[in-house]
């Protein structure tokens, strides 16, 4: 196994810049989730780490060799595609060992690896079914085992689970998990799924326009995003904007609020993001004082969802949504003034 490096990398097609100055470390045997959205340069950093494209600038090393003019097939790196790329001609046996077979590994070695690599996936007994006698997930499993049995020093998945529907989606992230913390292999995931970063990664990079918008444990980003963007696209955020005045900020459509981030000098202009479900929605007006910070809001919708209900607001001209348990109470009803209120230490100072 092996840790990955990249420095200072950009790469450029035409005119159109993919990756702009990108740096970021990751460790031997951790497991890393690129996310960002269609066009962010996520797809573009992992074929830069694959070999199959080279960058016009920066450094990329893993386990300390550079290899950004190596070519993909001397990298050993195992790699995982969103369709899976399997052969329809070659049953599953054949389709695992396929990267075996061309490196000329021995036929009785191959046999080993194989078994224990449609053990490791939960496949063995299925060695003779064709691809399209496989359900989804199952085609997932043969594509993740032909990934493995070359034995990588690092894994890359693009999208592995996008083509799943999300019940199976959600079992195979816990088997993908549990296959990465067997085998310890250096692991680097790209999805737009931000439930499914925040459930397989130890690490996450959010990319945005070829630039790494910010970097670092789950829930670290979840609970500390640095950028509105960072704070809207990973989970749900209500923004709002407002003006420094001495330990609070003054929102635009609002009262003060106070919050536990250091603040800019008074005068200066601030975003703020507070996560929905950090919100209490009560019935009635705000009261003056108090230890959390309060606003006045009108009740549009209450969405039932089962063990969950999410308000939709409006304070002032701006749209405010809250998420509630379902503690069995009667939601507030469309129309009603409510007080949406919420602790300092939620009040997240971000870059707009």
């Amino acid at each position: 196994m092996a840790s990955v490096s990249v420095r200072s990398v950009s790469k450029l097609f035409g005119s159109f810049r993919a990756l702009d100055d990108v740096s970021i470390e990751f460790d031997d045997g951790g497991f890393y989730g690129l996310l960002g959205p269609s066009g962010s340069g996520k797809t573009t950093l992992l074929r830069l780490i694959a070999g199959f494209e080279y960058p016009d600038a920066g450094a990329i090393t893993i386990g300390g060799e550079s290899v950004e003019r190596r070519p993909a097939e001397k990298r050993d790196v195992g790699m995982m595609f969103q369709s899976y790329a399997l052969f329809p001609n070659m049953n599953v046996f054949a389709n695992v060992a396929f990267g075996l077979t061309v490196r000329g590994v021995p036929s009785g070695e191959i046999r080993t690896r194989v078994g224990e690599a449609l053990e490791l996936v939960k496949l063995a007994g299925l060695e003779k079914r064709r691809t399209h006698e496989l359900s989804g997930g199952q085609r997932q499993r043969v594509a993740l085992a032909r990934a493995i049995v070359i034995r990588p020093r690092v894994l890359l998945l693009d999208e592995p689970l996008s083509a799943l529907d999300k019940a199976l989606r959600t079992g195979m992230q816990i088997e993908l998990k549990r296959i990465q913390r067997e085998i310890g292999i250096t692991t680097i995931f790209v999805t737009h799924d931000q439930e499914e970063a925040l459930t397989l990664s130890d690490r996450i990079g959010v990319l945005r326009d070829g630039r790494l918008i910010q970097e670092g444990a789950p829930r670290d980003i979840y609970e500390r995003p640095r950028t509105a963007f960072a704070a809207t696209f990973l989970g749900d955020a209500n923004l709002f904007e407002g003006t420094v005045e001495g330990d609070a900020i003054r929102l635009d459509d609002g009262p003060p609020v106070r919050t536990d981030d250091p603040l800019p000098a008074g005068g200066t202009r601030v975003t703020i993001a507070v996560r929905p479900e950090r919100m209490t929605v009560s019935a009635g007006s705000p009261a003056a004082g108090g230890a959390r910070n309060e606003i006045g809001a009108r009740v549009d919708e209450a969405i039932f969802a089962g063990n969950s209900l999410t308000y939709m607001l409006t304070h002032g001209a701006r749209s405010v949504r809250v998420f509630a348990q379902n503690t069995g109470a009667e939601p507030v009803a469309a129309g009603a003034p409510v007080r949406v209120s919420w602790n300092p230490a939620d009040t997240i100072v971000v870059d707009a």
